[in-house]
């Protein structure tokens, strides 16, 4: 195992250890309201500490990028880690058990290590760049799907991006009428890792956060998937709007994607 993804798998199972504990003592979870819809909790803020301390420990001259921290700066800004202490972290505040920490590394701008840990089910999804995608220390490999029919896609409503609604939804009606189902689930993280995992087959969402996203991406790839933007380009780590799938089935995912883009979304 690389040394740097054992560190974080180290920053990961401690983080998702205290998480597990403060969802069975919820009286000890004390909610914030960043926006409308968007929530922070003491958790986030220890759990999120708790990953800062662990990689510093062992890199203390890299560069973080947190959730709730913003940018920590570090000497060496060739190596960037991105962490998100609770992915869902409304699913955490309202008792529904799907959350992950997320936590991955950009070694020279790309995409190097990644780590998806379900502290509720136990599940550790992780991958290195070149050495494929595993759960569990299991390898895994993403479902290779050539068309909607039969499949099962992941998805969130845009309730931060409500002005694309209507362009939304109308890219949910064009795939909700090939695929199997379309499911909402509160963690884009978990989505990711289950694609890579075969346990979903595709997602589509706008406006994510790099946080959200980057070790799913990674792991995804690893497992012989591809990641892009709306218009197939890669610049969805800068504007958040986000397909996965196998190769054939992000193409046709974007075939029922693209008729129904705004001007912003093609940037």
């Amino acid at each position: 195992m690389h040394p740097m993804l054992n560190i974080a798998i180290r920053a990961a199972r401690a983080a998702g250890s205290v998480v597990a504990r403060a969802f069975e003592n919820t009286d000890k979870v004390e909610v914030e309201a960043k926006g409308k819809f968007d929530f922070v909790t003491n958790i986030d803020l220890e759990a999120e500490q708790i990953i800062i301390d662990t990689l510093r420990k062992s890199y203390p001259e890299h560069s973080i990028v947190g959730e709730e921290c913003g940018v920590l700066a570090g000497k060496d800004s060739d190596y960037q880690w991105i962490i998100d202490p609770i992915d869902g972290t409304t699913n955490f505040v309202k008792g529904i058990p799907h959350f992950s920490v997320s936590i991955a590394l950009k070694v020279k701008g790309k995409l190097d290590q990644a780590v998806i840990y379900d502290p509720i089910r136990g599940e550790l999804f992780t991958a290195s760049r070149g050495k494929g995608a595993q759960l569990n220390s299991s390898r895994v490999r993403i479902k290779a799907h050539k068309e909607l029919a039969g499949t099962i896609l992941a998805t969130a409503l845009p309730y931060k991006q409500k002005a694309s609604s209507d362009a939304y939804f109308a890219m949910y009606q064009a795939l909700f009428s090939k695929a199997a189902d379309i499911r909402s689930a509160g963690c884009p993280s978990l989505d990711l890792a289950y694609i890579a995992a075969g346990r979903m087959d595709g997602l589509f969402e706008l406006g994510l956060k790099p946080w959200n996203t980057s070790a799913g991406e990674l792991l995804v790839i690893e497992a012989g998937g591809l990641v892009t933007d709306f218009v197939g380009g890669h610049n969805h780590s800068k504007n958040g709007n986000i397909v996965a799938g196998s190769p054939r089935l992000l193409k046709e995912i974007l075939t029922d994607v693209r008729p129904h883009l705004t001007p912003a979304m093609k940037l």
